[in-house]
């Protein structure tokens, strides 16, 4: 089994796993320097590093790794562990690189205007694979966006109903009217994509909140939504827009630690009590 072609399988699928690697070797060990071994999301593996309690315990923090996202080198010092003395290792040290193994970012952009014309440059030079849904034949093309993974011009309920987003998928709604909007964020509140967001005004995100609300769906899916999508740098264009919203996706992606100007007004409790004369008045204020 080539652990290499699996790695490559494993991506292709949507799916995470982790390398173990042995990059350093110190007197006698059960293997040999560069071993690999490969842990996937299901437990199983492909590959070896030698087998017995240090395998075992490669292959738990395997799983921590994949979750986390982040690597780590092992350590085992075979000659003053007792645990490590079960007839498999003659003595000696080595330390274990594991690395995760993670499907490629996916990007699906719903509406294909001029913010998603924009963002679909800047995400492909961001490492994102990108995949385009809109109902408009003169907008949604090859010639708009010719490396795409997919573009579908066609209804979006007709498109939700066959995508499966997986956990390493980002959403970003940007369609050309609150209606089209409100579909697809129904759609993928109940998906298990990593990042959900949309484009809009504080009252616009309001109505579609209550809106969905009053159609049965439960306020907790909507705390992962980001909206208005993006982080808070004062975009204004198109252009501008589609860095900011980029910058968050990278955010998410990264695991950003430190607080990060959200301009989403989905989080916390603001948009469950404004009431509609606020909603009113807003509206008049944004002159929509």
């Amino acid at each position: 089994m080539d652990i290499y072609e699996e790695i490559v399988k494993l991506r292709q699928q949507g799916r995470r796993g982790a390398v173990a690697t042995i990059v350093n070797v110190r007197g006698s060990v059960p293997s040999f320097k560069t071993a690999k071994m490969l842990v996937r999301d299901d437990g199983s593996i492909a590959g070896t590093i030698g087998g017995g309690c240090v395998e075992a315990e490669v292959w738990q923090a395997a799983r921590e790794v994949m979750e986390a996202e982040k690597p780590r080198t092992l350590t085992f010092n075979l000659n003053q562990d007792p645990k490590y003395d079960t007839g498999l290792v003659c003595g000696g040290t080595l330390d274990i690189f594991v690395e995760p193994v993670l499907p490629p970012a996916l990007l699906y952009i719903f509406g294909a205007g001029h913010v998603a014309t924009n963002l679909y440059h800047v995400v492909k030079h961001a490492g994102f694979d990108v995949i385009v849904v809109d109902d408009r034949e003169a907008y949604a093309n090859r010639e708009r966006f010719p490396e795409a993974r997919e573009v579908y011009a066609e209804d979006f309920e007709q498109v939700t109903a066959r995508l499966a987003p997986h956990e390493s998928s980002y959403i970003v709604i940007v369609t050309r009217g609150h209606r089209d909007d409100m579909r697809v964020l129904r759609w993928a509140v109940k998906t298990s994509a990593r990042y959900i967001g949309m484009i809009g005004s504080k009252r616009k995100t309001i109505a579609i909140f209550k809106e969905l609300q009053n159609q049965g769906l439960p306020a907790h899916l909507f705390e992962r939504v980001h909206a208005p999508v993006g982080l808070d740098i004062g975009a204004i264009t198109p252009e501008e827009i589609a860095v900011a919203i980029t910058a968050e996706l990278i955010a998410v992606r990264r695991h950003a630690e430190h607080a990060l100007p959200h301009m989403s007004w989905f989080h916390g409790k603001e948009a469950e009590t404004v009431s509609a004369s606020e909603a009113a008045a807003e509206a008049v204020k944004d002159g929509e």
